[in-house]
């Protein structure tokens, strides 16, 4: 059997639980989050360790990328009795807005050892490009 020791922690684990503030549909929590360029891609890595991938949902609508993971009990026997339980259970969730200078068309996901890796190439107009000078010799009237 594990002990506690902290009684703040349970304290604030009961409130949790009769508030209700753990993540719900209707009100999620939030998942921690990386944004970096790298490259000619933009890359977003979510913390979600102990979701399955079944259970992540991926939205882009317009400029605003949402994305949603449930992480639902281990335990489903109605057998169990809890002794600690410290992980958080129920819905996390984020929003981002993406910049015009992203390829939403073109996102890819990835999920490995707990971590939601989304990869957005920058778009072709967003792109560094060289423009060239002419001169006022180049140029040629049309006659007609």
């Amino acid at each position: 059997m594990l002990m506690r020791t902290d009684p703040f922690r349970e304290l604030d684990r009961i409130t949790q639980q009769l508030t209700g503030t753990n993540g719900t549909w209707s009100k999620p929590s939030v998942m921690p989050m990386d944004a970096y360029r790298d490259g000619d891609t933009y890359v977003i890595a979510f913390d979600v360790p102990g979701v399955s991938a079944d259970a992540i949902d991926i939205d882009v609508e317009r400029n605003q990328l949402t994305v949603k993971a449930e992480r639902r009990p281990t335990t489903n026997s109605e057998n169990v009795q809890m002794e600690l339980s410290e992980r958080p259970l129920g819905v996390f969730s984020r929003q981002i807005m993406l910049a015009d200078t992203l390829d939403s068309e073109n996102i890819t996901a990835d999920y490995d050892a707990g971590v939601l890796t989304l990869r957005i190439p920058i778009a072709e107009r967003a792109k560094r490009r060289k423009v060239a000078v002419g001169t006022a010799g180049d140029r040629k009237q049309i006659s007609g």
